[in-house]
Order: structure tokens, then C-alpha cells, then sequence
């Protein structure tokens, strides 16, 4: 547990109506990170390591509140005590998701989609899970994805121990990356970065976002990790693909793409993804 003390000093000192003796409720956390409720915030606590982690999503929130288009919450603070570092966000209570919610998230994510820039990246690096996410800016998506998505956890995988076919089969995929864009030359999209089902929610009737991996790159991202692990109905793609159609070739890029959060989960948790990630790398080389 942090020491609280300087944590609601800082809170006070930036405005925040604390209560005078708080009594903060444990609400979950990961591997780095505790979270818990302390009044209408939602506080995430973690070593002064996490700070830069922390500041990363500070401004991975605003970046996806500026177009204001979905909503996401509202960053209160975040700072480094001598102990600890703390990310402070409204408190959301959060509602069984309907139809309507997720066909308004398909909508609203196809509008955040049509934010664009001139490169693909960020002006910061972040993290996807704990995992480093090197956003250097880039003119052209597949060298990006190339090197700072795909080969940087095929690299990480290998240092993790994972050779042998893995990393023979990465290697082969890596050469024959632009097959896969012959034609489809992707605008460089707002993403949430992170879109799976654990990471959006309804609040008062609407859809909300959280806990992003912000950068600017393919659109088809983001709708590929929504459908890795679920947590999104039919409403919600109808919605999307009938506000922004999909180009050809979308569903082996897919693949590619879900390929990318794989390895994460195989950098992070272990060999149960690994068969996985060899049979998506499989399917991706029958191409």
C-alpha cells in the first residue's frame, strides 16, 4: 500500500475536493499497479518507476478526448511522491452495456478513426500491457509496423526464449509484410491502441474508453484486437463498417494484426500463447 499522505497532498494542492480522512477501497490492479476508489476517483498507485507509464496514459486520454467524439475519463492528476506514482481519473460507474451503447461505440470509433495525421506513431512512446511501444514517427505504415510493432516482439520473443520456428517464421513474415498492402495504403488514424473488451464500458447510457495505448496508425488495428478476446456484439461492426467500409484485404491483415498482440501476451504471460501465435504465423504464411 502507498503512503496516501503525499498522494492527497498533491491531490489537494491541484484543487481536487478530498475528503479530510479518506478511506481508499481496493479495486483491482496489475502487475505493476493497484487501483482503488477514494471518493469520485478512480486512483491507479504504482513505484516511482511507473510514472513515465502513468504520464503515457495521462496523455493517451487527452489525446482521445480532444476530437471529443467518445468519451473517455477525465485525467485529475498524476504525479511521483517519494514513494509512489499515481495516475487519478473521475470515477465511472459503469453499466451493463445494450445495443444501442454498442452501436453508438461503432459509430463513435469510426469518427475517432477519421482523426488523422500526416505519419503514423506518436510524440511519445507508451506501453501496450508493461510492454515498451515505440512510436517514432513514420511516413509509410508497413516500415512502422515492421519494426516497431511486429519485429520489435518477434525481437523480445527471442530474448524471452522463444526461437526455433517462431522466429524462422517471423523472419519470413516480416520479408513478405507488403503483400499484405498490395493496394491499401492506410491513413494514419487515431487509435486507442488497446481495444479489447476489458477497456470499454457504458456509463449513463453512452460508451466509454480506457486504459489506452495511443498512437496514430491503421484503423484495422484497433477493430482487430476487439476481435481477439470478444467483448464486442454485432451492433457495434455493423455500425462501424456502415460509417467507414472496410477495404479489401482486411481480414488476413487482421490476422497480422492480432499477431502483434499475441506475442505480447506471450512476452508478458508465457508460453500458453505461444501455440497461438505459431498457428495465426501459420495462417498469415499460407497466404
Amino acid at each position: 500500500m502507498p503512503n496516501w499522505s503525499p498522494i492527497l497532498d498533491e491531490l489537494r494542492s491541484a484543487g481536487v475536493d478530498v475528503p479530510a480522512r479518506p478511506a481508499p477501497q481496493v479495486v483491482g490492479g496489475g502487475d505493476v499497479s493497484a487501483a482503488w476508489r477514494i471518493d469520485d476517483l478512480f486512483v491507479k498507485t504504482g513505484p516511482r518507476t511507473a510514472h513515465d507509464m502513468f504520464s503515457a496514459e495521462a496523455d493517451g486520454l487527452a489525446e482521445l478526448a480532444r476530437p471529443d467524439v467518445i468519451r473517455v475519463p477525465q485525467t485529475i492528476a498524476c504525479g511521483v511522491t517519494d514513494d509512489a506514482a499515481y495516475l487519478a481519473t473521475e470515477w465511472l460507474d459503469l453499466e451493463r452495456s445494450t445495443v444501442n451503447v454498442e452501436t453508438r461505440l461503432g459509430e463513435q470509433l469510426a469518427a475517432l478513426h477519421r482523426v488523422t495525421r500526416d505519419r503514423h506513431g506518436w510524440h511519445r512512446d507508451n506501453t501496450i500491457g508493461l510492454t515498451p511501444q515505440n512510436n517514432s514517427w513514420s511516413s509509410k505504415w508497413v516500415e512502422f509496423f515492421r519494426e516497431h510493432r511486429l519485429g520489435f516482439q518477434l525481437q523480445l520473443a527471442a530474448s524471452n526464449g522463444y526461437g526455433g520456428d517462431l522466429q524462422a517464421g517471423g523472419a519470413q513474415l516480416l520479408e513478405r509484410l507488403d503483400r499484405f498492402f498490395d493496394g491499401y495504403e492506410p491513413e494514419a488514424s487515431l487509435l486507442h491502441g488497446d481495444l479489447w473488451g476489458g477497456n470499454w464500458g457504458s456509463c449513463d447510457g453512452e460508451p466509454v474508453i480506457f486504459d489506452p495505448a495511443v498512437y496514430y496508425g491503421d484503423r484495422e488495428t484497433d477493430l482487430a484486437m476487439t476481435r481477439l478476446f470478444g467483448g464486442f456484439g454485432r451492433a457495434f461492426y455493423e455500425a462501424y463498417e456502415a460509417s467507414a467500409p472496410l477495404a479489401a484485404g482486411h481480414r488476413a491483415r487482421c490476422d497480422l494484426y492480432q499477431l502483434y498482440h499475441v506475442l505480447n501476451h506471450l512476452n508478458l504471460f508465457g508460453s500458453g500463447y505461444l501455440g497461438q501465435a505459431q498457428n495465426l504465423l501459420g495462417q498469415l504464411l499460407d497466404n
